[in-house]
């Protein structure tokens, strides 16, 4: 495995004109374009007939994860506004299905737009909800330091949850690169079709091209599915500012994967697994990495999984799949847990040998972005082919636009 400290990010440069970022979605889901790879060679077709495309008794896995309304607009009475984002819950849990339970009032760790118009005093705002009146109220705590603030709020009324008060009052966090206000119609387009488990405050955007109709027909040809979770944060959107990817800090997301989902990973490994989106992979890379820790260490509790853990992996030491994943099933029966939830910090780039996936399903993504090193791990410099033919082709790019089938099993390592 090459180093990743040498890995220049102007290498993965490219020219990516306004006019070609989706700003709004199809009016079909699975109308988007496809753009198809395999070993070098280059297609496209209409993302609706990806099953043509498909590896025969493919395993899909999908990131079930939902976008909450985690952007707030507070307006002061003297009429400024100031934009509060919820990155993710401090008080009194920090596990996040569990704040979004919470009633009555809870503690987030924010992002603050407007920041120099709030000095003082607490913010409100209100909304009408079934004849009722809701109000949400917040105070700033503490600045934590890394340009985010610890913020309280408090709510009425008291039995509705945070989840209710931001469904009512928040607003979908469309990405930065799409230059509107968020519309009615996002609340449903930014949200894949089974998104269960709220804490994002991104999309999965992989996911968005997928209908009822289409799952049906997967499940039709065979083609069966399994779902983790990962909450995926604002990291997601941060540029790379350092010239070499040694120097990067990559972003840690709360990940939760069933025992049930690892049994299928475990006795799927002699068929493809194919990755729907880049944080189902990254998910399904560091579950290996967890296997491989429990096998050489053996400490508990599981870590978290460190952004440089497989390049610092003594190359004698040679885990398979099945051995890793075998050893994690075995860790949650010991201590009687249904599921494995953690965090990852795991960075994939060039040079890293994919462990679990045989493939990629992933929209286009931004340059010089740790996305866009994910993919060069899977097809090499070809991703330059792979997105000079979407330039030539009128494929829209980012989270509203079109899809890529990425399959290049030749750079796939032994699963047994």
């Amino acid at each position: 495995m090459s180093d990743p400290v040498t890995i220049c990010i102007k290498d993965y440069d490219y020219a990516l004109p306004q006019e070609n970022i989706a700003q709004f979605p199809l009016s079909a889901r699975d109308a988007s374009k496809l753009l198809i790879y395999s070993n070098g060679v280059v297609g496209q077709d209409i993302f609706s007939n990806i099953d043509k495309h498909l590896p025969v008794n493919s395993l899909l896995v999908f990131n079930n994860t939902r976008v909450i309304h985690a952007r707030l607009f507070f307006r002061k009475p003297t009429g400024g506004q100031i934009e509060i984002f919820c990155l993710e819950p401090l008080t009194p849990s920090a596990e996040v299905q569990a704040a979004f339970r919470q009633q009555t009032g809870s503690t987030w760790k924010c992002l603050v737009g407007n920041l120099k118009r709030w000095k003082t005093g607490t913010l409100m705002m209100e909304g009408p909800q079934e004849g009722l009146t809701c109000r949400l109220l917040a105070d700033r705590v503490r600045d934590c330091g890394d340009g985010c603030f610890e913020i309280a709020f408090r709510w009425d009324p008291p039995e509705k949850t945070f989840s209710e008060i931001l469904e009512l009052l928040g607003s979908v966090p469309l990405p930065p690169y799409i230059n509107r206000p968020a519309m009615a119609s996002d609340n449903d387009r930014y949200q894949t079709i089974f998104a269960t488990c709220e804490g994002s405050v991104a999309a999965p955007t992989a996911g968005l091209h997928f209908t009822e109709s289409l799952l049906a027909r997967l499940h039709d040809k065979g083609i069966e599915s399994e779902k983790v979770t990962l909450h995926v944060g604002i990291g997601t959107f941060r540029p790379v500012m350092v010239e070499h990817i040694g120097d990067h800090v990559m972003h840690h997301e709360k990940i939760v994967v069933s025992a049930k989902t690892i049994g299928t990973l475990l006795a799927s490994l002699h068929r493809p697994v194919i990755a729907v989106g880049t944080t189902s992979a990254r998910t399904l890379e560091s579950l290996y990495w967890l296997g491989v820790h429990l096998l050489c260490n053996g400490f508990e509790p599981l870590p978290v999984v460190a952004q440089w853990t497989p390049y610092q992996q003594d190359p004698a030491i040679k885990i398979t799949a099945r051995q890793s994943l075998e050893a994690l099933l075995g860790y949650l029966d010991a201590h009687h847990l249904e599921e494995y939830s953690g965090e990852t910090q795991l960075m994939i780039v060039p040079g890293y040998r994919y462990k679990l996936i045989s493939g990629l399903i992933t929209n286009f993504h931004m340059p010089q972005s740790t996305l866009l090193l994910l993919v060069a791990a899977m097809i090499g410099n070809d991703w330059k082919t792979a997105y000079e033919y979407a330039f030539l082709n009128g494929f829209r790019f980012l989270s509203y636009g079109d899809s890529c089938l990425f399959l290049n099993p030749e750079e796939i390592d032994s699963h047994d």
